[in-house]
């Protein structure tokens, strides 16, 4: 049974830097040689002194559309860089449709992702180029555009660049002053709303691999500040000034560094929509995987999107029939355009827990692990606006800004292949937590580089994560549980090595609700290992939970129950705990096996867009529209290695 802490618990005080406003940093003058001296001799009397550990996570969005991107404009996005860091600092703005848009609460960062190939080219497009009109493609996607029908011209477009029939004559290519233009544009717009201390607007784009709609797309993040990122064009996918293969945006990324001497790191898109394609275990664009793919992966994807509004990709019941929680948000039916539907084979290879047990079969035979990724949670909302909680949901494209039919309509109708996914079936998901020093372009990157992030689904819940050997029970009773584990073990995101002789794995793991959100429902962790024999194998296990359940025969934790009023999209938090903590010690460890672990904080249900919108709008949802949700935040692992 879980330990609840309540009002002035250890959780609380851990915790409450990240519930206060964040502020700047002020200069209070250099110690003294004779206080430096005086604080190594013994520990300060205030325990908050000369703390180096994170104490907040910082949240945010690591992949967000605007106008600069082709298929957000022919959507018809109007809003662009500025406009999207405006809104994700705090203030309201005018959605694309024109409604009033403002987040409850604002967030720590965001990263500008426009897609690198034609960026800037929906804006020129939009405006009536002369140039672009002269193209009988341009003139008909103008034409459509200008007679409302700009979803048609911006499928037309996805298709059009995942089958290699996009006219070279409208490409911006890299180079050309209109791309240069774009991409400088997008730069410029990052330093102005960057505010150290206060707002982190990193530099990035998104790098578009969708050969055959099968998505493969890479988020870039710059570390560095427009004086070294402007020496570069984003790499992009039409030859020659680029390629749909990850190993040759690798090469890019390593050639930036070599030549600014900057740093930079890239987000894979979650994998559902890859047709089995992003995480290969044999071979990948026509190669043997050897030593120097996985080395190549795993120096450069450090991290992993595992959550957003094209579906959660974490675990998906086929894989994983024991885990009762593992049917959420899913996307299964075929690849981003629709053109090749799903095969139950492809599934091992797009979904993240499987990646980390394949990964560990991987690292025996090519002795790295390629698929040692951290997790994240974002948006990839392609309307500028970083707005994904369930009651303030403005879409992943315009045509899915609220209004009373958005439930009614297609995402995706391929009618030649039969694959189709409601409006109703966009997921309203996610952000990314990053436990950092400081809200800096520097510490954030660093956090998510050394892999100390979590994925949500929406809500900020607060997650710690620890692994070591000697945690114990009377850890998870302590004032400041932080302290302790970073001084006994690992963050998420780490590694434990080589256990002690008689010694098994011990977790410190801790969960703060939302503070204008859900109660938690409980605590899990996954593990995952590899036998001796080469079998991959996982587990869950319930470690902390609210109230005074008890797991069943079969050692399932009884359902926590519900309060949502689906009818009038309300819920109460009279079930569930306002806070979960404990020290869980892995009771099947085997120290030979290689294995990893992350937490999984599952929320009491509370109503889904699809319920708020049917209350506002006064209509019927679509039948078999999922109305409830349970929210939930996803760990990095802690990885074990003999």
């Amino acid at each position: 049974m879980n330990r609840t802490l309540l009002q002035g618990t250890a959780l609380a005080g851990l915790m409450i830097a990240g519930l206060t406003s964040p502020t700047v940093a002020q200069d209070a003058g250099v110690p003294s040689a004779d206080d430096l001296a005086k604080t190594l001799q013994k520990p300060a009397y205030s325990p908050y002194a000369n703390r180096e550990y994170p104490t907040r996570p910082f949240f945010g969005d690591t992949h967000l559309h605007t106008s600069f991107s082709m298929d957000a404009g022919a959507f018809g996005a109007q809003l662009g860089p500025k406009d999207a860091y405006r809104f994700a600092r705090g203030e309201q703005v005018m959605s694309n449709t024109g409604q009033p848009a403002k987040l409850s609460r604002p967030l720590d960062f965001l990263v500008v992702s426009d897609h690198s190939d034609n960026m800037g080219f929906f804006p020129d497009l939009f405006a009536g180029k002369p140039e672009l009109l002269a193209d009988p493609k341009g003139r008909q996607w103008y034409d459509d555009i200008q007679a409302g029908k700009g979803a048609d011209a911006a499928i037309d477009i996805i298709v059009s660049f995942s089958h290699n029939k996009f006219p070279e004559d409208l490409m911006y290519f890299p180079g050309t002053p209109a791309y240069r233009g774009a991409w400088q544009e997008t730069i410029a717009a990052a330093e102005q709303y960057n505010e150290p201390g206060r707002f982190t607007a990193f530099i990035g784009y998104e790098w578009t691999s969708n050969t055959g709609g099968n998505n493969l797309h890479r988020n870039v993040i710059f570390r560095d500040n427009g004086d070294k990122a402007s020496q570069v064009d984003p790499f992009t996918v039409y030859p020659p000034y680029g390629s749909d293969n990850p190993a040759d945006l690798w090469k890019w990324m390593d050639g930036y560094e070599k030549k600014t001497g900057g740093r930079v790191l890239a987000i894979a898109h979650n994998g559902n929509l890859s047709n089995g394609l992003m995480f290969p275990v044999v071979e990948a664009f026509g190669k043997k995987l050897d030593s120097e793919y996985a080395q190549t992966r795993a120096k450069w994807e450090r991290l992993y999107e595992t959550t957003q509004t094209k579906g959660t990709g974490e675990a998906h019941p086929l894989l994983s029939p024991t885990d009762e929680f593992a049917n959420f948000e899913i996307w299964d039916k075929g690849n981003l355009d629709g053109s090749v539907p799903k095969k139950k084979e492809m599934l091992e290879f797009e979904y993240t827990r499987s990646a980390y047990k394949n990964g560990l079969k991987l690292e025996k035979t090519l002795g790295t692990n390629p698929y040692k990724f951290g997790l994240v949670g974002s948006t990839d909302a392609h309307t500028g606006l970083t707005a994904v909680e369930e009651d303030n949901f403005f879409g992943k494209t315009v045509p899915q800004e609220p209004s009373p039919h958005r439930m009614q309509e297609a995402f995706i109708d391929n009618k030649q292949t039969g694959v189709k996914i409601m409006d109703w079936e966009v997921s309203s998901s996610g952000y990314a937590a990053v436990w950092a020093n400081e809200n800096t372009r520097q510490s954030l990157w660093d956090a998510m580089q050394r892999k100390e992030t979590y994925a949500t689904t929406g809500p900020r819940m607060i997650v710690r994560f620890f692994g070591g050997w000697d945690f114990a029970d009377d850890d998870a009773g302590n004032r400041l549980p932080a302290q302790i584990g970073y001084a006994k073990g690992v963050p998420m995101g780490g590694d434990l090595h080589a256990a002690p002789q008689g010694k098994v794995p011990t977790f410190l793991v801790a969960a703060l609700k939302d503070p204008i959100g859900a109660n938690l429902d409980r605590y899990q962790i996954i593990k995952g290992w590899l036998d001796k024999e080469g079998g991959l194998h996982e587990k869950i296990y319930d470690v902390a939970w609210s109230g005074d359940r008890k797991p069943g025969a079969d050692g399932k934790l009884p359902s926590v129950g519900s309060t949502v009023d689906v009818s009038n999209a309300t819920w109460t938090n009279t079930i569930g705990a306002p806070e979960l903590i404990k020290v869980w010690k892995d009771p099947e460890f085997d120290p030979s096996q290689p294995a990893f672990y992350y937490g999984r904080v599952i929320e009491i249900p509370t109503p889904r867009w699809t319920a708020y919108d049917a209350k506002r709008f006064g209509v019927e949802p679509p039948q078999g529209a999922t109305m409830t949700v349970t929210e939930r935040a996803y760990t990095s692992p802690i990885w074990y290695t003999p």
